[in-house]
């Protein structure tokens, strides 16, 4: 039974219509290639988008030959090319039988209407340096005037604004030395405590019950999460920063899309195992987890 079909809303299923008109009479259709190509991989489909990012509905329907859920032609080879590579197979083919059905690549677009654009432009004029220059030299020649002229004028004096208070001298100690003026007291700010890590990364777990806890920390995550009798108690995307638990009296089974941006902990207890990015992982976990910071094969 496939993990993420409750992910999938009926109403996102391809269309009955899934373009069989354009498959190729001599030979198998590429999402018959595709479909076989993950089967003999023993990959799931939600495996297959987990590792793509190609949305659920958009594998079913290129395995249906149903490309309209793509966005165009371009988008329909890079799924193509995407959804090959992740189930072993050389994409090349399967993109030229595309372009065979639904009309050929597309030509390139001619670069000849851009230069002509360019033809047209009109020129930027220049700045006039030689005006900027002269400008500059006069107004130097003027400057210059003026300070003669003023320069006659006693300087040395400055005027004190009628009203104003004179500057008081600072205070000297004996022996004509100034004296220390008291600097203003600085506030101190108390620096943060940080808390202290804890071997647990929850207060209370219950003895009698098996308690997981699920936190996309390095990136999202597809996940699937059952209790001991099979029924489902989670199966979508975990987005970054996002945090699930779920508890049972027995066991927890888990499939995880991407383990290597999952954190983990079972029963108040961190599970560090080296899960590569983009692995998918298979866990079981019961109340008496983790034993020895190893999980159950799933």
């Amino acid at each position: 039974m496939s993990i993420g079909n409750a992910n999938s809303p009926e109403e996102d299923r391809p269309s009955p219509d899934d373009g069989s008109a354009d498959r190729p009479a001599d030979g198998p259709s590429i999402g018959t290639v595709l479909k076989k190509a993950r089967i003999v991989a023993g990959l799931t489909v939600e495996e297959v988008s987990s590792t793509t990012r190609v949305r659920i509905p958009i594998v079913h329907a290129i395995e249906q030959d149903d490309f309209t859920r793509c966005g165009g032609d371009v988008y329909a080879r890079g799924h193509i090319r995407t959804l090959a590579r992740a189930v072993h197979l050389d994409p090349d083919p399967l993109v030229e039988a595309y372009d065979a059905a639904h009309g050929g690549r597309p030509a390139p677009t001619s670069a000849a209407p851009m230069f002509e654009a360019e033809r047209i432009r009109p020129e930027r004029q220049r700045p006039n340096w030689t005006a900027a220059m002269v400008a500059a030299i006069v107004a130097v020649i003027g400057f210059a005037g003026f300070t003669a002229f003023s320069g006659g004028e006693d300087t040395g004096k400055k005027p004190v604004a009628e009203g104003s208070v004179s500057p008081k001298p600072a205070p000297t100690q004996s022996g004509g030395q100034p004296a220390a003026q008291p600097s203003p007291a600085t506030p101190t700010v108390p620096k943060p405590v940080k808390p202290e890590p804890t071997d647990s990364a929850i207060a209370a777990a219950p003895k009698d019950m098996v308690t997981v806890v699920l936190t996309a920390a390095d990136g999202e995550s597809w996940i699937s999460a059952k209790d001991h009798s099979g029924r489902t108690l989670f199966d979508g995307t975990l987005q970054l920063g996002d945090s699930k638990t779920f508890t049972d009296k027995e066991s927890i089974d888990l499939v995880l899309g991407d383990a290597g941006a999952v954190q983990l902990f079972v029963n108040g207890k961190e599970i560090k195992d080296d899960f590569e990015s983009g692995q998918v992982e298979r866990l079981t976990y019961t109340k008496d987890d983790p034993r020895q910071g190893q999980p159950q094969a799933g």
